[in-house]
């Protein structure tokens, strides 16, 4: 039988989700959250050294430790389905996966399995994004989701009327995801594998949603002001609440006003208008 690696990781709360971003990228596999971090698995012949590219990136920001042990093949999906637990927003939308049955309803329900990619609504920035569209009109409009994850927020903006979402992700497997979970919530959304910086932008979006991180949104900024209509709005998140600033001063000097902002264990998603 085949042998993999069990990484333990342990790290601060509000790092988890980041942490399974990074490690996904670099061919980890399956995610088990627990109280101290969470678990990952790699097959054999993992070479340790790999993950201090992680840790070099986010020094001290993002301080982790890890100890790793063989196990043997074993479902793990299972595993991971007795520890994803459903997400309420507001009261007004369920984020769950399609085993989560007997649930009260909701107005709007989004089922969403997650894999490798980020965004089930379990972190703060996900829930505040989440929250915040939900005290939005979406009929009749485009919108587009940048670095769309699962897309979660894709989805959401489609249930609630929208005439038309494009999603992109530079990550192959959240292309994938999301078009899977589209299709599990039967929605259409138009979704591509791009970069920003590689699309031939117009104004033509009356929304435009950006979950990603305080340094990709202050690099990217003028590419969703180009992407907006005049009077569409921007929401942002990914970031701390003491960066907040630092988000507002850029969205301001590409011509983005400032509308409201939420905060969530200190971190922040802020809303703009063009």
């Amino acid at each position: 039988m085949t042998q993999y690696n069990e990484i333990s990781v342990k790290c601060k709360t509000e790092f988890i989700d980041i942490l399974i971003a990074e490690f996904s990228v670099l061919g980890f596999d399956t995610f088990l959250e627990n109280e101290q971090g969470f678990i990952t698995y790699n097959e054999e012949n993992f070479d340790p050294s790999i993950l201090d590219s992680i840790q070099n990136q986010y020094g001290t920001l993002a301080t982790f430790s890890y100890f790793i042990k063989e196990v043997e093949k074993q479902n793990w999906n299972e595993e991971w389905e007795k520890n994803y637990d459903p997400i309420i927003v507001e009261e007004t939308c369920v984020v769950k996966a399609a085993f989560h049955t007997n649930l009260p309803v909701y107005p709007i329900e989004l089922i969403i399995t997650p894999k490798m990619s980020f965004g089930t609504g379990h972190h703060e920035t996900t829930y505040s994004m989440l929250a915040e569209m939900l005290t939005m009109d979406f009929k009749g409009k485009r919108v587009m989701d940048a670095g769309t994850g699962t897309g979660v927020l894709a989805i959401l903006a489609q249930k609630q009327g929208a005439l038309k979402t494009f999603a992109f992700d530079i990550d192959d497997w959240c292309v994938e995801n999301t078009i899977e979970n589209a299709e599990v919530n039967n929605v259409d959304l138009e979704v591509i594998q791009a970069s920003i910086e590689t699309l031939a932008l117009k104004p033509i979006y009356d929304v435009v949603l950006a979950n990603i991180n305080k340094n990709i949104l202050l690099a990217q900024m003028n590419y969703y002001q180009e992407s907006l209509k005049m009077g569409g709005d921007l929401l942002l998140s990914g970031f701390y609440l003491e960066d907040l600033e630092d988000i507002k001063q850029k969205a301001e000097e590409v011509g983005l006003k400032f509308k409201t902002n939420r905060m969530r264990n200190n971190w922040a998603m802020a809303r703009f208008n063009k």
